[in-house]
């Protein structure tokens, strides 16, 4: 079978990748051609565009990007048209996927929508639409298919959630993904808080000062930065240079989480991730000022981080827009590694967050049987 798979941002290509090799013990003869990261092409993957070429965040960075976005969309048509695959996947990143699907639908292609747009937060006016030109929708959130199924009668299947499996196998296998050397030297005497600052330009400038600010505050814990690995080092490196207590890894997210004390996290799938490595953490949260303002009068979910929604409750403080600043940041910080009472709730809040994901089984096994089962 031949596959084409677009997914636009880090955690989806993190998912294609679980996903490609799922379908590759299912499939062992199929062809993939993507766009996604370096993940997905590490699966030997046709790698046709990285997502650092498509990562615009916000209402206003989107609008000033337009030319570039239209030029994708005609670019990844005809990309398509030529490989004619047996089944279009689309993973989440909705402004450029549920463009293509409509195309794709109208040329006749087979969909499989893998990761839903978060439409129950905003814009569910697309759900119509949606139902419309997606063959088939693989959820990933327990809550997602009672959504679409009672109120608007689209069946679609619930997967489980591919993080749990992906960090499971990660930690069976932990010798393998040592830190840096002289990281683990440091961290064999100090207390490590990760910070995990996002993956766009945009968010990280906006956000990662008022992250490393803390570093001042606590002195006595080693601060380490994940860099995103769809940014240049050289973009960190001003940023870091005033702190002695702080580093810097790339490719070594998930090895940094097994070993962090805490953690700050900007809003998204790392959220999630670092809630199933068990790590307390600080939720953060700033946009373009305009783009917020809109986003906010346009949003209808209480929370804006995975784990808080999942679980329909402040399991993790969130500081978003103003009140992410340096004072309330080193209070939440302050909760989170010295009140033992803090610590040991929110890790139970985890364990449970766990259970309730773990309920689908290996999600990228099922989502890879049922686009099988669908196009066979």
């Amino acid at each position: 079978m031949k596959y084409y798979i677009i997914a636009g941002e880090a955690s989806g290509d993190l998912h294609g990748s679980n996903l490609i090799r799922a379908l590759q013990q299912l499939d062992p003869a199929g062809e993939f051609r993507c766009w996604g990261g370096d993940k997905m092409a590490a699966t030997g993957a046709t790698l046709v565009k990285h997502y650092r070429e498509l990562a615009f965040m916000g209402f206003v960075e989107v609008l000033t990007h337009l030319r570039t976005i239209f030029k994708n969309l005609d670019f990844c048509k005809k990309d398509i048209t030529q490989f004619m695959p047996d089944v279009l996947i689309l993973i989440d990143y909705p402004g450029f996927n549920l463009r293509i699907a409509r195309w794709a639908k109208a040329a006749g292609i087979k969909i499989v929508y893998y990761i839903s747009p978060q439409v129950w937060a905003w814009k569910e006016s697309r759900v119509p639409a949606m139902k419309k030109s997606i063959d088939k929708m693989l959820v990933i959130l327990p809550f997602e298919k009672p959504y679409f199924e009672n109120k608007f009668n689209w069946q679609v299947s619930y997967v489980g959630h591919p993080l749990v499996g992906a960090i499971q196998a990660f930690e069976a296998n932990k010798q393998n993904h040592p830190l840096p050397d002289e990281l683990m030297a440091i961290s064999g005497h100090k207390k490590i808080i990760a910070i995990l600052a996002g993956s766009r330009r945009q968010e990280v400038q906006k956000k990662l000062p008022v992250m490393l600010s803390m570093a001042g505050h606590f002195p006595d814990f080693q601060f380490v930065v994940a860099m995103a690995p769809s940014l240049e080092k050289d973009f960190y490196a001003p940023h870091l240079a005033s702190y002695p207590n702080v580093m810097a890894v790339s490719g070594k997210t998930y090895a940094l989480l097994m070993r962090a004390e805490a953690a700050l996290v900007t809003s998204g799938t790392a959220t999630l991730e670092t809630a199933l490595f068990g790590v307390p953490e600080v939720v953060c949260y700033k946009g373009n000022p305009v783009s917020y303002q809109i986003a906010r009068r346009l949003i209808k979910v209480k929370y804006i981080s995975l784990v808080n929604l999942i679980m329909d409750r402040p399991v993790v403080k969130e500081l978003i827009q103003d009140d992410f600043n340096e004072k309330n940041l080193k209070a939440a910080l302050t909760a989170i590694v010295e009140d033992p009472a803090v610590r040991l709730r929110m890790k139970k809040d985890y364990a449970e967050l766990k259970k309730v994901l773990s309920a689908g089984g290996d999600a990228s096994l099922n989502a890879a049987r049922q686009i099988l089962e669908f196009i066979c």
